[in-house]
């Protein structure tokens, strides 16, 4: 633990979708993977289901990514207000409101009960994605 005092610098990102088991997890996923330590990543869903995805993670254990031990959790306001990004992937109005927080929607197919042929183009789009978002976010190497 750090006993730093200074102000967190690192911005905070949370990604949401219904049940917090495919895309939200696969999204997750890849800022760890690519940001490292240097982006806070949280994931949630209004209605988490009872696991991930089994084909999100075989879809992201095909380029060296291992999501299978993350588990759905529950949105609460607290995660949104410790934010500084939010993105939605199809949750829509169930996800809590802050002024002065950068919220944005992907539209992304949802991988619930498609093989896994599928599910790599969404895998794809949900990694140029998060590409855009950290140099969006400039956070230094």
């Amino acid at each position: 633990m750090s006993t730093d005092t200074t102000p967190r610098s690192k911005p905070t990102v949370l990604f949401v979708c219904v049940h917090n088991a495919g895309r939200s997890q696969m999204a997750a996923g890849f800022l760890r993977h690519l940001a490292g330590d240097r982006i806070e990543v949280l994931s949630a869903g209004s209605q988490p289901a009872d696991q991930i995805n089994p084909v999100a993670v075989a879809a992201m254990a095909e380029l060296g990514i291992d999501i299978a031990a993350e588990q759905p959790k529950v949105l609460t306001t607290e995660a949104v207000q410790e934010s500084d990004v939010v993105i939605t992937m199809g949750c829509g109005d169930e996800c809590p409101f802050f002024p002065g927080k950068r919220y944005e929607d992907w539209k992304l197919d949802d991988p619930a009960g498609q093989g896994i042929e599928s599910v790599r183009p969404i895998r794809d789009e949900i990694r140029r994605r998060i590409e855009a978002l950290i140099a969006s976010l400039d956070v230094a190497a």
